[in-house]
C-alpha cells in the first residue's frame, strides 16, 4: 500500500463546477527530491509528468519514467492518465491507467507524491487576452488558449506537434499556425502518414528517381521538395512506420535528403507540423516511436480540445459551417433549444460530426443525434436553401431512404463542384472546404470521384 495518499472529496454544486471551466490546474510535489516545487496551467490546459526535459513538471526520480503521466483539467475533475510508465501511478494503493479525480487529489508517482489541484481563475485573463486567428473558431476558454499559443508560435520556425481525437480539427490549426508565419505565401503541403502503403511513405515524403523501383516509370518531386520555403504538414504521424523514422530524424536534423534511388543531396528549407490522435510520449516509453524523432516533433506541442470540452463554440461552428453550405452569413439552422441539446451531446467525432450534423439538418430538416432524432422548433428558411418538397416523389420514400438520398444528392453537387474547381487537388479542395482532407477523400471515394 502506498502510504500517504489519500483522495480529498469535493462535493461542489454545479454552479462550482461550471467555476471550475474556468480555472486551470495546478500540480505540486509533496515530497521527493523536488518537494514545493509547483507547476500551473490555464482552463482547461494539461500538465505532464516525467523525468524528460520536455515534460510541464520534470523531476529527477530514478523510479521515474521518462514520460509518466498527464493531468488534465475539466469542469469534472482532473482526467489523470498513466503513460505507460514503468512503475505505474498511484491513488492510494490502486494503480490507475486513467481516471477522473476530484481537486485535491495525492497521486504516487516513484517515489515522488503529488498534489493535483485547482488553479487561479483564469476567466478575467481569458477575457483580457482574446485574440482573433484566421480561420479558428475559438471562443471558448481552451480553444482561445489554442489561438493563442497558435499566434505566439506562428512566426517563429519551432516544429509543432498536434494531438487530439480524430475531428477535432488539427489539420486548420496547423494550417492557421502557417497562415501566422512569413511563410505563408509559400506552399502549404499535406501528407497522411495514415492513408498510404508503407512502402509508398519514403516516396511520397522525399521523392523518387525513374526506375528507383517496379512501377516508377517517372522521376517523382517529394513533398518535402514541394515544401521548400513553406511548411509540410505530417497528417497521423503516429501512423509513420518505425522504418522509415530514421529517414525522417535525418531530414530534419540536417535539412537534406536524397531521393530514393538517387544519388544527390537536395537541400530544402521547410518548417515541419504534424499531428497525431496518438500520444507519443507512450509509444517512445514503450518503443513504439522513435524518442528522438518525437524530441525533434515536438519542440512545441499543441493539445487540440474535443469538442465536449468545448461547447461554448457550437453555435459559432454551426454558423459557420451553415454560412458555407447555404452561402447566407446569418443562417442558422437550429433554434435555442436544439442549440442546448448539441452543447450537452458527446460528441464522439467531434467538429467533423457536428458539421455532417448540420448538413443534414439543412439538406432533409431533421437532426440524428447518435442515430436517434430529436425535435426542434421552426428555423427561419435560409435563402438560397433547397428544402425538399412535401409531396413528389422523395416524400413517398421511407423516411431513412429519403434522407439518404438528399444527403447523397448534396454531396455530389457539393463534392463535385469543389473538385473541379480545385483541379483534382484534394489537398487545395479540403483548404477550400474548410474540412478535414481525410474525410474529403472519403467522400470522393464514396461517390467514385477519386
Amino acid at each position: 500500500m502506498k502510504e500517504g495518499l489519500t483522495t480529498l472529496r469535493d462535493d461542489s454544486a454545479e454552479a462550482e463546477r461550471m467555476v471550475r471551466a474556468l480555472r486551470g490546474l495546478r500540480v505540486r510535489v509533496e515530497s521527493g527530491a523536488e518537494a514545493g516545487q509547483e507547476v500551473t496551467t490555464e482552463a482547461g490546459g494539461s500538465i505532464a509528468v516525467g523525468a524528460a526535459a520536455d515534460n510541464e513538471l520534470q523531476l529527477s526520480d530514478a523510479t521515474v519514467s521518462r514520460y509518466h503521466l498527464e493531468v488534465h483539467a475539466t469542469p469534472d475533475g482532473i482526467r489523470v492518465r498513466d503513460l505507460g510508465s514503468l512503475n505505474g501511478t498511484w491513488l492510494s494503493d490502486v494503480r490507475v491507467e486513467s481516471a477522473l479525480v476530484p481537486y485535491g487529489t495525492r497521486l504516487g508517482v516513484g517515489k515522488t507524491v503529488l498534489r493535483v489541484e485547482l488553479g487561479g481563475d483564469a476567466s478575467r485573463s481569458a477575457r483580457a487576452d482574446h485574440v482573433s486567428v484566421p480561420g479558428l473558431i475559438a471562443q471558448s476558454p481552451v480553444m482561445m488558449n489554442v489561438a493563442r499559443t497558435v499566434q505566439r508560435i506562428g512566426p517563429t520556425i519551432v516544429s509543432v506537434l498536434l494531438h487530439g481525437e480524430t475531428g477535432t480539427g488539427k489539420e486548420v490549426v496547423a494550417r492557421a499556425i502557417h497562415d501566422c508565419s512569413e511563410r505563408a505565401s509559400k506552399p502549404f503541403i499535406v501528407v497522411d502518414c495514415g492513408s498510404m502503403a508503407p512502402t509508398l511513405i519514403a516516396s511520397e515524403l522525399f521523392g523518387h528517381e525513374r526506375g528507383a523501383f517496379t512501377g516508377a516509370d517517372r522521376r517523382h518531386i517529394g513533398a518535402f521538395e514541394r515544401a521548400d520555403g513553406g511548411t509540410i504538414f505530417l497528417d497521423e504521424i503516429g501512423e509513420l512506420p518505425l522504418d522509415v523514422q530514421p529517414s525522417l530524424l535525418g531530414v530534419l536534423e540536417r535539412m537534406r535528403f536524397r531521393r530514393v534511388g538517387g544519388d544527390r543531396e537536395i537541400g530544402v528549407n521547410v518548417r515541419v507540423i504534424s499531428a497525431t490522435h496518438r500520444d507519443l510520449r507512450q509509444a517512445a516509453n514503450t518503443g513504439a516511436f522513435r524518442a528522438d524523432l518525437y524530441f525533434r516533433l515536438a519542440v512545441t506541442r499543441i493539445a487540440v480540445p474535443a469538442l465536449r470540452e468545448r461547447p461554448g463554440d457550437i453555435e459559432p461552428l454551426v454558423r459557420h459551417f451553415a454560412e458555407q453550405i447555404t452561402g447566407d452569413p446569418g443562417a442558422m439552422p437550429f433554434d435555442p433549444a436544439t442549440l442546448a441539446s448539441l452543447r450537452e451531446y458527446h460528441w464522439a467525432g467531434n467538429v467533423r460530426e457536428l458539421r455532417n450534423v448540420v448538413e443534414s439538418a439543412i439538406a432533409v430538416g431533421q437532426i440524428l443525434l447518435d442515430g436517434r432524432p430529436i425535435s426542434q422548433g421552426p428555423a427561419p428558411a435560409q435563402p438560397g436553401t433547397k428544402v425538399p418538397s412535401e409531396s413528389g416523389p422523395v416524400a413517398r420514400l421511407p423516411y431513412r431512404d429519403a434522407r439518404a438520398e438528399a444527403i447523397a444528392a448534396f454531396e455530389r453537387s457539393y463534392l463535385g463542384s469543389l473538385i473541379s474547381d480545385c483541379s483534382g487537388n484534394a489537398s487545395e479542395a479540403a483548404r477550400r472546404a474548410k474540412m478535414d482532407r481525410a474525410y474529403l477523400v472519403s467522400l470522393l471515394k464514396k461517390h467514385g470521384m477519386r
